[in-house]
């Protein structure tokens, strides 16, 4: 289930950005029903969403066919980490998604952590 992101027409003005507020996308709500961390990992279940949910609902199932934490989907679909995670929580509730806490470190200042994160930024830029 692919959905497309608009790249034109009337969701989206090239000066402006996106011409949906999010605010609108969650419905108001600012709150998710359920607590999410930025680093939690989203997987789909391969539920579809109901279609009363809209299309960034149906969007961040599409991304999250692998494992993808909150923050790295709101970074795809361009939106506000707290209405992503109303968004994801939306999808929890339908059962169109999992989560679970992400990976711990035993130790999170391990040279070799820091030193393939640094690795991992430098191949970035």
């Amino acid at each position: 289930m692919s959905v497309p992101v608009p790249t034109e027409g009337p969701w989206l003005d090239e000066a402006a950005g996106r011409l949906i507020r999010p605010y609108t996308v969650s419905g108001g709500r600012t709150r998710p029903a359920t607590a999410l961390d930025l680093l939690t990992l989203v997987r789909a279940t391969g539920t579809a969403p109901p279609p009363h949910l809209g299309p960034e609902h149906a969007q961040a199932v599409d991304l999250c066919r692998g494992p993808l934490s909150v923050a790295e989907v709101a970074a795809h679909l361009e939106l506000p980490v707290t209405v992503t995670k109303v968004l994801l929580s939306d999808l929890m509730a339908c059962g169109a998604i999992t989560t679970r806490p992400p990976d711990s470190f035993d130790n999170p200042t391990d040279r070799f952590l820091l030193e393939a994160v640094l690795d991992g930024l430098r191949r970035q830029l």
